[in-house]
């Protein structure tokens, strides 16, 4: 039964676990999430957030085979219009995990037919 949990004590436990664990320990799917992690704080920087032409580089740059590289401006305003739902002009990681979620359903579809 999944328990629901603050969101700082899931992030102390995370914190203490990836401290402690070597990346022999960690699972396929740890490890891609420790890595999407990092990708977010490549672009991002210290201020945990992406601008419009972060996300640009960070999608036409690690994404280019799941999502069509943004040459358009258009087809860049609507994303970060869809994703940014607090209306910051920002991503912060939560919103950058909805578009990691979308294409990776998209995704899973195209790989597993009905």
């Amino acid at each position: 039964m999944w328990v629901k949990h603050s969101s700082s004590s899931v992030m102390g436990f995370c914190l203490n676990y990836l401290l402690q664990a070597s990346n022999e320990d960690m699972s396929e799917l740890e490890g891609g999430m420790i890595n999407i992690i990092k990708v977010f704080h490549k672009y991002s920087g210290k201020k945990c957030k992406l601008k419009k032409t972060e996300l640009k580089e960070l999608i036409n740059n690690e994404m280019s085979h799941f999502i069509m590289k943004i040459h358009e401006n258009d087809v860049l305003d609507q994303l970060f219009m869809d994703l940014d739902q607090n209306r910051d002009l920002e991503i912060d990681f939560k919103e950058f995990i909805g578009l990691i979620a979308m294409v990776t359903s998209a995704c899973h579809d195209l790989f597993n037919p009905k």
